[in-house]
């Protein structure tokens, strides 16, 4: 048998989650019982891993031995008595506190006093949990994410009075089971359900003001920012039985802290069923699995281009000009635009017509283009309007900027644009959280990338786009909307000059 921390472990709860923990800790070496109280789901738990197991083999990833192995270290458990020779009990059970600390008084009455106890929980306390146990010192948070065999992080939570030897032996023991372990303090979300607020949650603030639909808005934020999933892709994915809660879990322990505000969207499309992939709909409808979603239309046909101003204070002004150029536009270069002149501006945080108020411009032929990221490494455009922009000036810039038939999205007037809103909010809650201590920048960097899949950990985002720029958005955004919940974090003030992802001594 393989050396590992912990010899003999027991996974409570035979669900999906359940039992990608019990086939990487057999895997690992350990000898597995699975206690789960439905027998039914008990026996298909095991022909589910032996199913995997059996999978891994035919393509090469396991040996047969290793296979043999892993099934003989696996038992099914049909009493909590069984378990009382465990050094590690995972608890994967149902979300509700009341439910998980009676079974782990139930627990500690039967194990052994040195077996490490720990809850695979996503949103509570373990503080809460672990509140009227004999030894609270050897209970922790263990929280792994689905499908455990491939989501490769798990983050290792300390209550207040958690032994740190048993934080040590747990993230030894996600080595060995070939994860990553982070160390997180005991805060609502942990890093990466608290860390993800600002991706899905701002989305869901764009759809509710009117700004674009769902499928545009998934496809800027891949085009433009490179996720791997839109927002709304991905709560279908997850499904709102889960992701909804998750919202109003963490709005509420944070005492309805404006950031973490759910939506009435989430909340109405999960009491009509309509949870997402799993149940053929979602955002979008499912047939046999996939998405049917509507095709963008073809950019406009414009016979005759007008002549183009591009105002000076622009983001990214001489790479806009640059732009222009390569798309064969006329560009005027008067201190204001002529009467006929499609008039751009590019703002960072403000709306479009605010901006074009300020500049004395004429709203009707203003038309807004996001240049937060630099246009090379983007697989899309978005463009905005104004209330006031005629058809013809918005129908010229869709085409212009079409040219060289890079994707074009247009979307409504809003303080801020789709990636701007949302890469800042995702930055200022990152940087909210190292101010708070729930993790180190490095821990945190790495649970997001592989836990939520985002091309860079919010930190790194952050340098690559810039921290001046983010905190300009926020500020923006803030005067536009009055908002705190676009109130830029101190951690995220400081560090914008220095480079957020750099880690100081300090941290």
């Amino acid at each position: 048998m393989k050396e590992v921390t912990f010899s003999t472990i027991a996974v409570i709860g035979a669900g999906a989650m359940g039992r990608g923990i019990a086939q990487i800790a057999a895997q690992a070496g350990s000898r597995v019982k699975i206690f789960d109280t439905q027998p039914e789901t008990l026996a298909s738990a095991r022909e589910a891993v032996f199913s995997q197991w059996d999978r891994l083999e035919e393509k090469g990833r396991l040996s047969p031995e290793s296979v043999v192995d892993n099934k003989a270290r696996l038992t099914l458990a049909d009493h909590l008595s069984m378990l009382h020779d465990c050094d590690l009990v995972v608890e994967a059970i149902v979300e509700r506190l009341d439910v998980k600390k009676t079974l782990f008084a139930e627990l500690e009455a039967i194990v052994g006093p040195d077996t490490v106890l720990v809850t695979n929980t996503s949103s509570l306390s373990v503080t809460a949990i672990a509140a009227e146990l004999k030894r609270p010192g050897r209970f922790a948070g263990y929280h792994f994410f689905n499908p455990v065999p491939l989501m490769k992080v798990v983050e290792v939570i300390a209550g207040l009075k958690t032994d740190p030897a048993a934080c040590d032996g747990l993230t030894r023991y996600a080595r060995q089971m070939g994860h990553t372990p982070v160390q997180a303090q005991d805060t609502p979300g942990f890093i990466v359900n608290h860390a993800g607020r600002g991706y899905g949650t701002e989305a869901l603030r764009i759809v509710g003001e009117g700004i674009s639909d769902f499928a545009t808005i998934d496809r800027i934020l891949k085009d433009q920012a490179g996720f791997k999933l839109g927002p709304f892709e991905l709560f279908d994915l997850t499904a709102l039985d889960v992701s909804h809660p998750v919202m109003e879990s963490i709005y509420r322990q944070y005492f309805e802290e404006p950031r973490y505000r759910p939506s009435v969207i989430t909340a109405q499309r999960l009491a009509g069923g309509m949870l997402g992939r799993k149940v053929g709909e979602g955002f979008y409808r499912y047939e046999d699995g996939v998405a049917r979603i509507t095709p963008e239309p073809p950019a406009p046909q414009v016979t005759e281009m007008p002549p183009v101003w591009v105002s000076p204070r622009a983001a990214r002004r001489s790479e806009l000009l640059q732009l222009l150029k390569d798309l064969g536009a006329k560009i005027e270069t008067g201190v204001s635009p002529s009467p006929v002149a499609l008039t751009l501006v590019a703002p960072l945080g403000f709306d479009v017509t605010t901006v074009a108020v300020v500049e004395r411009l004429d709203p009707a032929r203003t038309v807004g283009i996001d240049m937060l990221v630099d246009d090379a490494t983007t697989r899309r455009r978005v463009l905005a309007t104004n209330p006031a922009t005629r058809i013809d000036m918005r129908d010229a810039a869709h085409a212009l900027f079409s040219r060289d038939a890079k994707a074009v999205s247009v979307i409504r007037d809003s303080g801020g644009f789709v990636t701007q809103r949302v890469v800042a909010n995702i930055v200022n809650i990152a940087a909210d959280m190292c101010q708070q201590r729930v993790c180190t920048p490095q821990d945190l960097e790495t649970a997001v990338t592989l836990g939520l899949g985002y091309p860079l950990g919010p930190l790194a985002m952050g340098d690559r786009y810039g921290p001046t720029n983010i905190l300009e958005v926020l500020f923006n955004m803030q005067t536009v909307y009055g908002d705190p919940r676009y109130r830029p974090s101190p951690w995220l003030r400081r560090r914008g000059a220095i480079g957020l992802s750099l880690m100081h001594t300090e941290e």
